[in-house]
């Protein structure tokens, strides 16, 4: 489980944005559709490892998942 003081302070190695964290599964940012997965609790924020989401769908999917 993702703590909420480290979820306050992560950033996408990316664009330096606020990520979005998605059922403590994966971490998530909507402006660049990058998914960024979480191995037992710790967050995996390697640009190189992180998920391309092209698919509208399941960008969609994603931000309804999102918790706020």
């Amino acid at each position: 489980m993702v703590d909420e003081k480290l979820l306050g302070i992560l950033v996408c190695p990316q664009d330096r944005g606020p990520l979005l964290l998605i059922d403590q599964e994966l971490l998530y940012n909507p402006r660049l559709r990058r998914a960024y997965r979480i191995e037992d609790g710790i967050p995996v924020l390697l640009v190189d490892e992180a998920a391309d989401i092209t698919d509208d769908a399941e960008h969609q999917r994603l931000l309804d998942r999102a918790q706020a």
